[in-house]
């Protein structure tokens, strides 16, 4: 009798955790389904302002410095409230669908999106990554740089500054950096300072579809569209590319002491990360956190809430995590597009930047500005020098590939790889500046 009443038991229990979970599912479909009912009126009630009505409340200053910007309604401040840019230029209203990467890509006018996060001293090597970008990119640019507010005016001097033809490719807006009001102090200190911002970029930049982040200490060696293009391969479960963290899984770090979940045999690495913003946005990601998946705005602070004992590189162990449960929703690039000093530290093990040379240079550990990688050091003193209007086979690529003889660390005897795409890269620009001056003529 005994036994069969446990089985009752049994058997009621898994009965009620089963009711439960289906009226669990219920309430969150209909909750989105009021969602999707509510999102035309708003943005019917927010277009019925009109455009100068939409600019008075902008410049009004009715919009605290400091609120967060997923929480300003597009109605009342439409162009960003701390926004400069040179020239000004106001984002087109984008459809929110999958397909939205696909069409700009056939839009040859419309601009690359460049993200950055820049804190504490890292206002030149921000600028000298700009400067990578501008020079070499044949597209125009649009540059969305978070950074301190002591910060903000050095931008506007330093790239108002920049010779008219150069500054014509591009334009910026200038952001203060902001996280959630309930959690702001936690995700600032996350890892290094501000890091953690890129996180929220798709809840930030709510009008923008695509962008490419990169960490400042990032150069571009080949000309930003060649990475853009990415997003022309993506499937339709894609929504970010990045590169892995190690080549070679006996000196990786993740397989060998991570305490978490992470992607594939050894990670990424989140210092360039191409994403289709508006894919993230409306994806539901598989998590270990709950029996439902999570959209991207209701899983980060669950996130690091479980594992913030367990993460040494802050939010790129998150990001690891996220894409551990969800690998169908990453592409993986080549070492090429990111390539860092642990590519050649203890030997060369990036195969594809010995085949196509660097097309993105990362100087993470600090090796622009001390001693110990020679090699990366005189890629950003190159470019930090050279004077945008001047000759860049002369200025730029023969004064670096002299530089690089004197180099005999394991980097040093990868030189090649340096200078190969570079190359390439200023071959075409010296091209063009060539028939920018037969024009003037």
């Amino acid at each position: 009798m005994r036994r069969y009443l446990r089985v009752l038991f049994v058997c009621t229990l898994l009965v009620f955790c089963s009711l439960l979970y289906i009226f669990n599912q219920l309430v969150s479909s209909l909750e989105r389904a009021d969602h999707r009912e509510r999102a035309p009126r708003t943005r019917a009630a927010d277009t019925g302002l009109s455009e100068r009505a939409q600019d008075d409340r902008c410049n009004s200053g009715s919009v605290p410095h400091w609120e967060p910007y997923w929480r300003v309604s597009r109605a009342v401040c439409p162009n960003h409230c701390v926004t400069d840019s040179a020239p000004r230029y106001r984002p087109p209203a984008l459809a929110l669908d999958s397909s939205v990467s696909e069409r700009s890509l056939s839009a040859p006018r419309e601009p690359l999106e460049l993200a950055v996060v820049a804190c504490g001293s890292r206002l030149e090597e921000t600028l000298v990554m700009l400067k990578s970008a501008v020079l070499f990119s044949q597209r125009r640019l649009r540059f969305h740089i978070f950074a301190e507010d002591d910060l903000h005016a050095g931008f506007r001097q330093e790239l108002q500054s920049w010779p008219q033809r150069f500054r014509s490719k591009f334009s910026y807006s200038v952001y203060p950096i902001s996280f959630p009001s309930d959690n702001a102090r936690e995700w600032k200190t996350l890892f290094k300072p501000c890091a953690s911002q890129r996180l929220f970029l798709p809840l930030i930049l709510k009008q923008v579809d695509s962008v490419l982040y990169v960490d400042t200490d990032v150069l571009f060696l080949r000309p930003l569209e060649d990475v853009w293009s990415f997003l022309s391969r993506f499937n339709s479960s894609q929504v970010a590319a990045m590169a892995p963290e190690h080549e070679e899984p006996r000196i990786g770090w993740y397989n060998r002491f991570a305490r978490h979940p992470y992607y594939g045999k050894t990670g990424v690495n989140s210092g360039v990360m191409l994403m289709n913003m508006t894919r993230i946005r409306d994806r539901h990601f598989k998590n270990d956190l709950a029996a439902v998946d999570l959209k991207w705005a209701d899983l980060l602070m669950p996130l690091l809430h479980k594992y913030k004992l367990n993460i040494t590189w802050g939010d790129q162990d998150l990001l690891n995590i996220i894409f551990h449960h969800n690998p169908e929703s990453l592409l993986l690039i080549e070492c090429h597009w990111n390539y860092r000093p642990d590519h050649c530290i203890y030997g060369s093990n990036c195969i594809s930047a010995e085949q196509n040379g660097v097309y993105i240079l990362h100087g993470n550990r600090g090796v622009y500005h001390d001693d110990k990688q020679p090699a990366f050091r005189a890629v950003y003193d190159a470019i930090k020098q050279f004077p945008l209007d001047e000759d860049p086979v002369r200025g730029l690529l023969l004064p670096l590939e002299e530089k690089l003889k004197s180099d005999h660390t394991y980097c040093g005897r990868s030189r090649l790889v340096f200078t190969r795409g570079l190359r390439e890269s200023v071959t075409e620009l010296q091209k063009d500046q060539d028939r920018s001056r037969r024009a003037e003529v």
